[in-house]
């Protein structure tokens, strides 16, 4: 061996100079690799000014709808040809496609605004900040007079109407005003900032009028609600009007990110924990149990383990008894997970821990903040 380096000295450097070629780059950074939709969302700081950031901000001006939304389920960090764009600029102009259908469903449209804010700070190109202004104004317009908003807009026909809390589309879109309204974007003007706030002052006092009450007691929120009553609404077959256990965790931790609520804020939030804590299903497991005969090659079982299961939560609540409820396509309410076919057993998300970190965390903290004894009791 040349200078003979001792074996340890040898290893040490052989280990540096493979991690600097193989391990030292996170995805987008420096890896020869164009960056994901995804991982693009969670880079350090300084990469929003690099070339390949740019390359991203770029795609999504050309995935911008006119009305300034975005459409959903698509990689807008993939490199896109001439050919690409010109298919994504027709696409654009058929609301019969999905990049014709702007919306604000599975995380679209504001965690796009968030990134060309990124690349706008580190950049100063203004048509990011344009492309951003444009995307501001499409959710304060999307939204409904009496606060809520629907998942699609310009608004789509059916279900996709309703006041959609499904998979945290609105809270979403609330939480991203609440930053602007907190100075997280200072390029924005004034009459957008108060805007915001107005938006998102409605969009509570909706979220309270939406609040379902059974037996006297107010309980949680179902999945979508009628924008015109403010009922409760169904969706797809197996999404039928019931109360949410999951996303009634994100409509609670919105409210107590109100810094100064309200006794009507305060009480809706302890009515929504006493729920929760009402209807969590204790020491149970959901298993993952392999089965070679089955497409997916296993099957979810729920079972019981007193001494190591977690408290877990059903996506849906039978309004009334709080039973926990499983539907499949054909509609109809089952109350085992068993009961329903394979596709949408193993294809749905049924039972989780969705209120673990808010029961044994962030609730008691929001307690503790706004002082024992102030209203709600």
């Amino acid at each position: 061996m040349p200078n003979h380096l001792p074996i340890s000295a040898f290893l040490l450097r052989l280990l540096v100079s493979l991690w600097l070629v193989y391990g030292a780059a996170l995805p987008g950074q420096g890896s020869g690799k164009p960056v994901t939709w995804r991982d693009a969302q969670h880079q350090e700081a300084d990469w929003y000014g690099s070339t390949e950031a740019r390359r991203v901000a770029d795609n999504l001006l050309v995935y911008q709808h006119a009305t300034g939304g975005w459409p959903k389920n698509m990689d807008m960090a993939a490199p896109l040809t001439e050919a690409d764009i010109r298919t994504i600029e027709q696409g654009k102009a058929d609301p019969k496609q999905e990049l014709g259908r702007p919306t604000i469903d599975n995380k679209a449209t504001y965690p796009q605004l968030r990134y060309l804010a990124r690349v706008y700070a580190h950049t100063g190109d203004d048509r990011y900040k344009s492309s951003f202004l444009r995307g501001v104004d499409y959710l304060l317009e999307a939204q409904y007079p009496n606060g809520g908003w629907p998942q699609f807009y310009p608004i789509r026909a059916g279900y996709y109407a309703n006041i959609t809390y499904n998979d945290g589309a609105m809270i979403g879109v609330l939480e991203f005003l609440r930053e602007v309204t907190k100075g997280s974007y200072p390029f924005l003007d004034a009459a957008r900032v108060t805007a915001a706030q107005e938006a998102i002052d409605k969009g509570t006092d909706v979220i309270l009028k939406t609040q379902i009450e059974a037996d006297g007691r107010l309980t949680a929120w179902c999945a979508q609600h009628d924008p015109e009553t403010l009922e409760p609404a169904r969706a797809r077959a197996y999404e039928l009007v019931s109360l949410s256990g999951s996303e009634s965790v994100g409509i609670v931790e919105f409210l107590m990110g109100i810094e100064e609520p309200d006794s009507a804020v305060i009480r809706s939030v302890r009515a929504a924990v006493d729920w929760f804590e009402r209807v969590q299903l204790p020491g149970l497991r959901l298993i993952r149990q392999p089965d070679d005969s089955l497409p997916k090659g296993y099957d979810l079982i729920v079972g019981f383990d007193p001494e190591h299961g977690e408290p877990l939560w059903a996506r849906f609540y039978e309004i009334g008894t709080n039973y926990p409820m499983f539907v499949g396509r054909d509609g109809v309410v089952r109350y085992a997970l068993s009961e329903i076919e394979y596709e949408r057993r193993v294809g749905y998300s049924w039972i989780s821990d969705w209120a673990r970190r808010l029961l044994e965390r962030d609730y008691p903290e929001w307690e503790e903040r706004i002082g024992a004894g102030r209203g709600g009791h």
